[in-house]
């Protein structure tokens, strides 16, 4: 088959790699111009340079709504289109040009986590498995015919990070499966339940913003979902952001206003949360390891020296 490619960062890279060692000929590539998006420089595999290493046509665009790109689509007539992490809209006149469609690469268990940031979401709402969709590509976003789908455990100490090393490795054999199954001429693939779809936001810096009123229990997955080098869950100390680096669920129950700087705990200093935390019936957030905004990685020990006072949303 004749395949062009749409992507960008390691999950593009990743599925182009995978396209070039396959049996069928790249034509063309099509991928964004590098941007200093704090999110978008996080696993920035470059997708141009690794075209250009293998001689295949590279297009840099925001967006798929030219002319020039339509005829270069055009001349280079595809029998498939493979998409991964292409960060806007693809119109219907491109992803229904190949007499295959198009077949898009998406980071989660779909039709569940569709958008964006599937993988901080997903961890942050205590799901026990993670995982990547190759689907055929409609009108609407990541709503299409599942392919190929394959799943991952989520472990009680695993970061986002840990998840993508995890999920990026399962890109190369879903695409060669896909691919596979897209040339032997097979067209019946499996229906989303769209009952249980859900579609999600890109992250943004406020979003790693700790709210105390949550349990211990999200908070802690929060901080292991904002993990490094993804921008830290973070909160407010005495006028100072402090970026919460390592943090666990207390083993004693502490009552009182969520934020209050309490008492130490094992390693770490146990801080208030909850909604109900007033009644005495919740656990703390032990917060053991921090960062400063001079950059220092100190135990938390060493910041909150002296219990009292609270961590807020705002300095």
């Amino acid at each position: 088959m004749r395949i062009v490619m749409f992507g960008y960062q390691t999950w593009g890279h990743r599925t182009l790699q995978a396209l070039l060692e396959s049996a069928h000929e790249v034509v063309l590539v099509v991928t964004h111009p590098q941007s200093d998006h704090a999110y978008e420089k996080i696993w920035d595999d470059s997708v141009a340079e690794l075209a250009e290493r293998h001689g295949v046509p590279v297009l840099l665009r925001n967006r798929p709504d030219d002319e020039e790109l339509m005829t270069r689509l055009t001349e280079a007539r595809p029998d498939l289109i493979v998409a991964n992490n292409w960060r806007t809209w693809i119109p219907p006149e491109i992803f229904s040009l190949p007499r295959h469609g198009t077949l898009n690469v998406h980071d989660s268990l779909l039709p569940a986590y569709a958008g964006f940031s599937p993988l901080i979401w997903a961890l942050i709402n205590g799901e026990q498995e993670v995982g990547v969709t190759a689907h055929m590509m409609d009108a609407e976003l990541d709503a299409g015919d599942i392919v190929v789908q394959r799943a991952i455990p989520v472990g009680p100490k695993d970061t986002t990070t840990d998840l993508f090393h995890r999920t990026v490795d399962l890109i190369a054999p879903i695409v060669h499966e896909s691919l596979e199954l897209i040339a032997s001429g097979r067209t019946a693939w499996t229906p989303q339940d769209r009952s249980k779809a859900s579609f999600f936001h890109k992250r943004s810096i406020e979003d790693g913003n700790i709210d105390w009123t949550w349990p211990a229990e999200d908070i802690e997955r929060l901080v292991r979902a904002q993990s490094d080098p993804y921008p830290n869950a973070f909160t407010h100390y005495k006028g100072e952001r402090i970026r919460v680096l390592k943090a666990s669920v207390s083993t004693g129950v502490y009552g009182g206003t969520p934020g209050r700087v309490f008492i130490r705990e094992g390693d770490g200093v146990v801080i208030v949360a909850g909604a109900d935390a007033r009644k005495g019936r919740s656990r703390g957030l032990v917060v053991e390891r921090v960062r400063t905004e001079a950059g220092d990685d100190l135990p938390a020990t060493d910041v909150f020296r002296t219990m009292g006072g609270y961590l807020g949303r705002r300095p």
